[in-house]
């Protein structure tokens, strides 16, 4: 069997017939990853040395230039002979279980038009266990979707979701025409790598167009339990939406001392506030790529442009975090 070396020396058998990513998994270790499709291009490794073979198409998130620099996406590729990764586990994941359990809604509140705020409550002897900015899958009938918690642990064991409605969506119809108190469906999770790092410099920056909202909210909870390290930090948020009325969180009520920008990137005639790209709105605030670490969440354009806009003025790749989200039906 293959074996993968991470740049930190840890290594673990890989079957040819599974993705890197999962044969990690299989043994204990979590890399990098969001949507585990090759959509969004976040478990980007790149492979130093050995051979493998793709699983799955992955043209959508990575280019040609890296592709032939020896990038890969470890979801999309099987090890086929002895394979050493550039990237380091993420050991902040060790002990958090992937687990499907049932879950009944406990309220549903509407947000705006086009956005409800679904609480979810799982058994209360076995509680989910996650960290806050990952995802769950939830399963209504047979359909799958994913959908970020927007919140930290609580005590109460709630999880809280941010759901937007989509046109022609088979959850949508669910979520805003059929769901009500008590349903009871199933979720399956935590997922993702979308947290925040025990070490970051002093300046940290969080990107959200849409519902991309929602981990950010749950990561901006974590810290607001953490006073000390809020106080020797310098927190700021850009949050984007196409709609006025989708502005529906602010966290005024946590008691921190962040900067909180609202970007209007639609047409409306009426918004007296600041208008285009959360991105670029915070390299014109002033930025210090030296001392700042990026959280990213929502569309995939959003994130792709952040990215190489970032980079581009000098922010190391390894200071960029993001969660991409990807539309399905």
């Amino acid at each position: 069997m293959p074996v993968i070396t991470l740049s930190n020396g840890r290594s673990f058998g890989a079957d040819a017939s599974i993705s890197i990513l999962d044969a990690a998994r299989a043994s204990g270790v979590t890399l990098e990853y969001s949507c585990r499709t090759g959509r969004c291009g976040i478990c980007k490794a790149m492979a130093t040395s050995g051979e493998t073979k793709i699983l799955r198409d992955e043209d959508e998130s990575l280019s040609e230039v890296e592709a032939a620099s020896g990038v890969i996406l470890t979801c999309c590729r099987a090890a086929v002979s002895d394979v050493v990764l550039d990237v380091e586990p993420l050991d902040r994941l060790v002990g958090i279980e992937i687990r499907t359990m049932p879950a009944r809604i406990v309220s549903i509140e509407r947000l705006a038009p086009k956005i409800v705020r679904v609480v979810l409550k799982t058994p209360p002897a076995t509680p989910l266990r996650f960290l806050p900015g990952q995802y769950v899958d939830v399963i209504v009938n047979g359909i799958r979707r994913s959908y970020s918690l927007s919140n930290a642990p609580r005590a109460d064991g709630l999880l809280e979701l941010l759901v937007k409605h989509y046109p022609g969506g088979q959850l949508s119809a669910y979520w805003f025409e059929h769901a009500k108190l008590n349903d009871l469906l199933r979720i399956e999770g935590p997922f993702g790598t979308f947290f925040l790092r025990d070490e970051a410099p002093t300046d940290i920056l969080f990107l959200a167009t849409g519902t991309g909202i929602a981990p950010v909210k749950a990561l901006i909870e974590e810290l607001a339990a953490k006073q000390a390290r809020v106080a020797a930090c310098r927190i700021r948020i850009f949050w984007g939406n196409r709609e006025a009325e989708n502005f529906f969180w602010d966290p005024v009520a946590l008691g921190l001392d962040i900067g909180f920008h609202h970007l209007l990137s639609g047409t409306n005639g009426t918004w007296g506030g600041r208008r285009g790209y959360v991105h670029e709105a915070a390299v014109s605030d002033g930025l210090d790529v030296s001392n700042t670490v990026v959280y990213a969440c929502g569309s995939n354009a959003m994130i792709t442009s952040a990215r190489e806009l970032l980079i581009s003025l000098g922010l190391p790749a390894k200071r960029f975090f993001s969660d991409a989200f990807v539309s399905s039906n």
